[in-house]
């Protein structure tokens, strides 16, 4: 079943950057940690104006990794808030897991076959939607990159800043750990952007500290399960390591399984990303010791509005930069409440 999977993500690479439209051609790869073509969410209203209304008649198209995840199923919160707020219709849909690029692929074609006015799209993989992406721009649809996954050519990327997601743990690190010590990074899929950048603001932070050594990267494909395995193999291996960084809450909780039955929690620190409700809880506890929120919800709503903006021929930055925090027991409690308001208000301070 690996192979099968990895034929498909290689023949998706394959036709995706041998098959170039000429307009897809002229605009630059995309790297929304280093673009200099972006702006703050809480920017917008200050440089462009209130949002405008959507035109009568708009269908916003949407699609999303999955609806199993809570990450996304939180993005779609978001979607959904919005629209409703502005009275625009959304068609909203998903894959059937994370791992589903052909889903995605049927997802995209029907909506561009519909004709809708925008899609909002958060792909698979860096190359999941780069034909659907092509289709698009032949078509006049703007289609919106939101979160995760980056087609390298889209105009437009809502979402959080992924080298920073690593970059805010491994300062935690640098500050409890002055005097270093063996750390381990267990990863989401390859050929996913926010994989390559999170591992990469993590270990490159990591670095003003030379005593600080990360001994494994291993993949978990962003499952509890295949993460308690990776944790399991790195315990083995790596018996004096004082810490794990996971590219999402799912598998961060799947390492905490895994100290748990070796009586090793408080002793190793665990982090995730993504502040899913499971994170939080486990954080209360005092299991997990933390996550970057990357606030889904607002990251949601957020889009919208970009979407609105887009349609209405608003000149937007090519990158729209949404809220993160780090999230450890201090300050949990503030953000355990998913009251998109309540977030959007609180996280414009």
């Amino acid at each position: 079943m690996k192979n099968v999977k990895s034929a498909i993500k290689l023949l998706f690479a394959s036709l995706a950057f041998t098959s170039l439209t000429a307009l897809s051609a002229e605009i630059s790869n995309l790297s929304p940690d280093t673009e200099a073509d972006r702006i703050s969410w809480q920017k917008l209203d200050e440089q462009l104006g209130k949002t405008p209304a959507f035109p009568q008649k708009t269908v916003l198209g949407a699609i999303a990794k999955t609806k199993d995840i809570e990450f996304w199923q939180n993005i779609g919160k978001g979607y959904k808030f919005m629209a409703d707020k502005m009275g625009v219709k959304l068609d909203y849909l998903a894959a059937q897991n994370e791992e589903d690029p052909l889903g995605q692929l049927n997802i995209a074609e029907t909506l561009i076959a519909k004709n809708v006015t925008a899609i909002l799209a958060s792909p698979q993989t860096d190359v999941t939607l780069q034909l659907p992406f092509e289709e698009a721009l032949k078509a006049k649809i703007p289609l919106i990159n939101v979160s995760d996954a980056v087609i390298p050519q889209t105009r437009y990327f809502v979402g959080g800043m992924h080298y920073r997601n690593g970059m805010d743990v491994a300062e935690w690190f640098l500050q409890k750990y002055p005097k270093g010590g063996e750390v381990a990074v267990i990863e989401g899929l390859p050929l996913v952007y926010a994989t390559t950048q999170r591992s990469r603001g993590f270990i490159n932070t990591l670095k003003k500290n030379h005593d600080f050594k990360v001994v494994e990267q291993l993949c978990g494909n962003w499952v509890f399960e295949d993460a308690q395995k990776v944790t399991e193999e790195i315990l083995k291996k790596h018996p004096n390591i004082i810490g794990i960084y996971c590219h999402n809450d799912i598998m961060a909780l799947g390492a905490v399984d895994t100290l748990k039955k070796h009586d090793l929690l408080g002793k190793i620190v665990v982090f995730g990303t993504d502040g899913i409700s499971l994170a939080y809880e486990s954080i209360a506890k005092g299991e997990l010791t933390g996550t970057v929120d990357s606030f889904p919800e607002v990251t949601g709503a957020i889009a919208v509005q970009v979407a609105a903006r887009v349609i209405s021929g608003q000149k937007v930055p090519r990158v729209v930069v949404t809220p993160q925090k780090l999230i450890t027991k201090d300050n949990c409690e503030t953000y355990r409440n998913r009251n998109i308001d309540f977030l959007i208000e609180e996280l414009s301070k």
